[in-house]
């Protein structure tokens, strides 16, 4: 059963993503072996935890502007443009060849993900107004 779009809330959506990027950036940086065993070997180890690492920053970000109910536009742009970063990554070296067809699932999920964003764009058109410019020089 999938949830109703109207059940769908921006902070949901980021908890869900930023739990999901959070655990899987850092999957490959705890155990790597453990991901190899699942998503196939990889020939750059640095390079799986440079990935790991950014996708688990991307998730503590949305969780931080879920926990200071301050979903921005940029953090929504964010989300978005990540997912779609993802899924397309997925999609091409999976059809490639280049990666084994379980990142199919994640491609998924990150389809999944941008249309809940879409969703609930779309069921509140204007969801934050726009913030005020802001003086540089009140910046820390």
């Amino acid at each position: 059963m999938r949830p109703r779009a109207s059940s769908l809330t921006p902070p949901l959506l980021a908890v869900l993503q930023g739990g999901f990027y959070l655990l899987t950036g850092l999957w490959p940086i705890i155990d790597l072996g453990s991901f190899e065993a699942v998503t196939g070997p990889k020939t750059d180890g640095w390079l799986v935890h440079t990935a790991g690492g950014l996708i688990a920053a991307i998730g503590l970000a949305l969780l931080v502007a879920r926990a200071r109910r301050n979903l921005t536009a940029e953090i929504r742009l964010l989300a978005i443009c990540s997912a779609l970063v993802l899924a397309l990554i997925d999609l091409v070296y999976v059809i490639g060849g280049r990666i084994g067809a379980i990142y199919l699932l994640d491609a998924l999920v990150e389809i999944a993900l941008i249309a809940g964003w879409v969703a609930v764009r779309r069921a509140s058109p204007h969801p934050n107004p726009p913030s005020p410019p802001v003086d540089p020089a009140q910046l820390p």
